[in-house]
């Protein structure tokens, strides 16, 4: 090619060049012009034909924008005390009014998104034309064009409404039927809301960060405080990420981040809210972000070892109607029942006597405090850490509110020890203790060599051959107890059981998928329910002794006090009717039946070990081979348990000291149980009114109805010793019985001190 070919070559590219420029120019006027002409047109004019289809979906969009009610906001568990235990939240927000965010946010914000915010009417027509020239000067996107109320149309639509992909993008797309949707609804928001609500709204709204959404979750990630505390630097920091959360992020690029802050302070000064020389002051300092960002735990995997009692208080405000979606957006403060003195002393104990990372075993320790018309669940623990690492036996199911292990084992005594009181007999009546019992109709099997058709049960070793009915359940023979649970009856024993707590035995599929527990148990009316070889909900036997200490009435249940959601207007909780289950003179009286377990029963040792003092009703129980071991203990104001079962894998015998699977048990609900529940309780029942025992009628002693004496009642054979067993024995008299019981006393003897007492009380 020639010189001069060449030269008119580069003049005919130079002139196409400046032409297409022009050209572009041009076309950038004309769509920045389009698009302005667009935003002041009524909506039926020159936009109409590209957003007609749309009208529907944007007029429902705009009416959700402004009720404002979808806002996900973060809710908060709490102790009683309302310290935070665990937050639930989908996007990390917390909603604040436009007084309680600081003037310097709202300047900074502003100044750097949105300089003419105050005087436009939701959309900017001269920054539109503006941005435009930029961009085609700059030939890219230097500036932008959305005002504050097109972000926060557009992020509103983005973060609250998108429900799926496909609604996420078209949240954001590079159309230009979405751009004239959202400058439309960006000029009607203008008309229906106040400059400074729309600013709250969209400082409320967006993403700054580490999971920080709105203005309040940013202040307190990044620095530690409230928004409305935000000075200078600080506001100009958190404008300035809104850009880029990520590439201006203070943790990882705090350089870019540092430059990002100083260009906010300059935007104000342009904007004139600042002055120059405040602005180089707050250019000097650092970015003076928290050390690491302060996140917070989501769910009840961040509630440490409160875990197991959020996860309870979850499932409790499901069966209110707030699952967990509605909990995780609901921006709610639950006040729980937890007392966190309660709570820790529980914690501690059972990772004491049974460590953590035990394999195969863990122990559920629950307590209640009846009181104010409800039973209060005041501390909820388990040995086991709450948690996802298999590899440490950590676990998030729910070993201490469903049913778990092999049973609570003699516990189980006590409910036709019950119904016996109710139907006459005394606490001092005088019950046959034989070595064996062979039994009809009550199942069959039982203790080794029984005949085809009986249920037999023995005792472990020797007892003495008569005691009163307060010493067996110190005690815990085998023999007289099944004796009893005849007398009274298997159905009535079941279904006092679950009138006093053990609610989930009658329901459908907690035996198998047809048949509950209940039915299945009372259907063959099985004489081995008053062994106690069935699993056991953890809470609801605590809920047992709950119901017994609050003069034999039945309350469910209760984790939560109050659910407030952000709007300061408590939710109205439905509360379950408490039931009548015993009469209260006949709890009374069963409590002090229960009283001499930890002086001179089962319990007496731990109670000894673990410096326990003063009157205190308990049971202990441990069921067959030791696959399980358990301690109820309660005051009138105070109700506990300690249970310990096999959690995992394939089940074994327990053993003891330390608690452990082992070959042959020798765990006993005398041992660690006990042990576990009076360390917990020292720490805790002084504020729930110390040891005691509930009064009760005298009358009760001798009996209202006492059954005929068995025969040679007037000898005791005190060289008779209890021992441990299993459902064909005696688990829970892991002991020797001391030598320095009381002698037995006659039952004539009984009517006759009973006559004496009713005489003394008719003179005052």
């Amino acid at each position: 090619m020639s010189e001069d070919s060449a030269r008119v070559s580069k003049v005919n590219t130079a002139s196409n060049s400046q032409l297409s420029s022009v050209g572009k120019l041009l076309a950038a006027i004309l769509a920045g012009g389009l698009l302005c002409a667009l935003a002041l047109a009524p909506f039926a004019a020159a936009g109409a034909w590209m957003v007609n289809s749309s009208v529907e979906t944007m007029n429902s969009n705009l009416q959700d924008i402004s009720a404002n009610d979808k806002l996900p906001q973060t809710s908060t568990i709490t102790d009683r005390n309302g310290k935070p235990i665990a937050w639930i939240y989908k996007q990390h927000r917390y909603e604040v009014s436009p007084s309680d965010i600081s003037q310097e946010m709202k300047d900074s914000i502003v100044a750097i998104e949105d300089r003419r915010f105050y005087e436009h009417n939701g959309v900017d027509i001269r920054g539109t034309l503006r941005a435009v020239l930029a961009n085609f000067a700059s030939g890219g996107v230097s500036e932008g064009a959305s005002t504050i109320n097109q972000q926060y149309v557009k992020n509103y639509l983005l973060l609250i409404n998108a429900k799926d992909d496909e609604d996420r993008s078209a949240a954001i797309e590079t159309s230009i039927p979405r751009k004239l949707r959202e400058i439309r609804m960006a000029g009607d928001l203008d008309d229906k809301l106040s400059k400074e609500e729309i600013l709250a709204r969209y400082l409320n709204l967006i993403s700054f960060g580490h999971n920080a959404y709105g203005i309040e979750a940013a202040a307190r990630t990044y620095f530690g405080i409230p928004a409305k505390k935000l000075n200078t630097a600080q506001s100009a920091f958190l404008a300035g990420v809104v850009q880029s959360t990520s590439s201006l992020d203070p943790y990882t690029n705090p350089d870019r981040a540092k430059d990002r802050r100083n260009a906010v302070l300059q935007a104000r000064v342009a904007a004139g809210t600042l002055t120059q020389a405040d602005a180089d002051q707050a250019a000097a300092q650092p970015l003076g972000v928290l050390k690491e960002p302060r996140t917070l735990p989501n769910g009840c995997i961040g509630a440490g070892g409160s875990g197991f009692f959020c996860d309870y208080v979850m499932e409790w405000l499901a069966k209110q109607g707030l699952n967990q979606d509605d909990v995780a957006s609901g921006g709610y403060t639950i006040k729980t029942t937890l007392d966190p003195v309660a709570q820790k002393a529980a914690e501690e104990a059972s990772a004491t006597y049974v460590s953590p990372e035990t394999p195969g075993v863990s122990e559920a320790t629950n307590f209640i405090a009846p009181r104010n018309n409800a039973h209060e669940v005041v501390a909820m623990a388990s040995s086991r850490t709450y948690g996802l690492d298999s590899s440490k036996h950590q676990t998030v199911n729910p070993v201490t509110h469903s049913l778990q292990g092999h049973g609570a084992g003699s516990i189980f005594k006590i409910f036709p020890a019950a119904l016996a009181i109710q139907d006459g007999m005394g606490l001092d009546t005088v019950l046959a203790v034989p070595h064996r019992l062979e039994i009809d109709g009550m199942g069959n099997g039982g203790a080794d060599n029984c005949p085809p058709g009986k249920y037999c049960v023995e005792n472990a070793s020797a007892y003495k051959s008569q005691m009163t009915l307060k010493e067996a359940l110190a005690t815990s023979p085998n023999t007289p107890f099944v004796k009893m649970l005849k007398d009274v009856g298997v159905k009535r024993s079941v279904d006092l059981a679950v009138k006093l707590g053990l609610r989930s035995y009658a329901e459908k599929g907690s035996y198998n998928q047809d048949t509950s527990l209940a039915d299945y148990i009372k259907d063959n009316n099985m004489g081995s329910f008053v062994l106690g070889p069935t699993p056991v909900n953890p809470v609801e036997l605590t809920n047992v002794a709950a119901s017994i200490a609050d003069n034999g009435r039945w309350c469910e249940p209760l984790p939560v006090l109050s659910v407030t959601p952000a709007n300061g207007q408590p939710v109205p909780l439905k509360k379950t009717p408490c039931e009548q289950a015993l009469a209260p003179d006949i709890a009374h009286a069963l409590a002090n039946a229960m009283g001499s377990d930890v002086s001179r029963g089962t319990a007496s040792a731990a109670a000894a070990q673990t410096g326990w003092n003063g009157p205190l009703s308990s049971k202990t129980g441990t069921t067959e081979t030791n696959y399980s071991a358990a301690f109820l203990g309660f005051t009138p104001g105070w109700a506990g348990t300690s249970y310990i079962f096999n959690d995992e894998g394939k089940a074994s015998s327990l053993c003891t000291a330390p608690v452990r699977q082992c070959s042959t048990g020798d765990l006993f609900g005398g041992r660690e149980p006990a042990m576990t529940f009076f360390s917990a309780s020292n720490q805790a029942i002084g504020a729930y009114g110390g040891p005691r025992l509930p009064d009760y009628d005298p009358k009760y002693n001798r009996g209202t109805n006492p059954p005929a004496p068995p025969a040679g009642s007037g000898r005791n054979n005190q060289n008779q010793r209890p021992s441990g067993g299993g459902t064909g024995s005696n688990p829970d008299s892991n002991r020797p019985a001391p030598n320095n019981r009381p002698p037995l006393i006659n039952p004539d003897l009984n009517g006759l001190r009973q006559s004496i007492e009713d005489l003394l009380r008719s003179f005052g």
